[in-house]
């Protein structure tokens, strides 16, 4: 994806400008991406689906943050990897497809070892 090059290499120049490479071992990404993770989980901590539904609206661009931070992060520790973000994502939807079918699935949030138990 066209998107995903160019995203990437935007985070890797802001990155590289700093001299923040020496800081983002594979571990420090991790951990700085369940940080950011649980930035996020903040805004609905505790909320009905009602609130959460009225924070979302009440505090986008805070909550849009905290989205944005995840996803830098985990383009970055991709491409620190020498991953490609897009075909591993591929990839993993095709896994899933296999492990989901829909015909077992749908309207379900069962595991995928527990598809078909009543």
């Amino acid at each position: 994806m066209p998107e995903f090059s160019a995203l990437t290499a935007e985070i890797r120049a802001f990155r590289d400008a700093r001299d923040w490479l020496q800081f983002h071992a594979p571990k420090e990404m991790a951990v700085a991406i369940c940080a950011e993770a649980g930035e996020l989980l903040q805004h609905f901590v505790w909320q009905t689906p009602e609130q959460s539904a009225r924070r979302v609206s009440e505090r986008r661009d805070a909550i849009a943050d905290e989205i944005a931070d995840v996803a830098i992060l985990l383009f970055e520790l991709a491409d620190n990897l020498g991953l490609d973000l897009a075909g591993v994502m591929r990839a993993k939807l095709r896994r899933n497809e296999a492990r989901y079918p829909v015909e077992k699935a749908r309207g379900s949030n069962a595991k995928h070892n527990e598809l078909g138990e009543s």
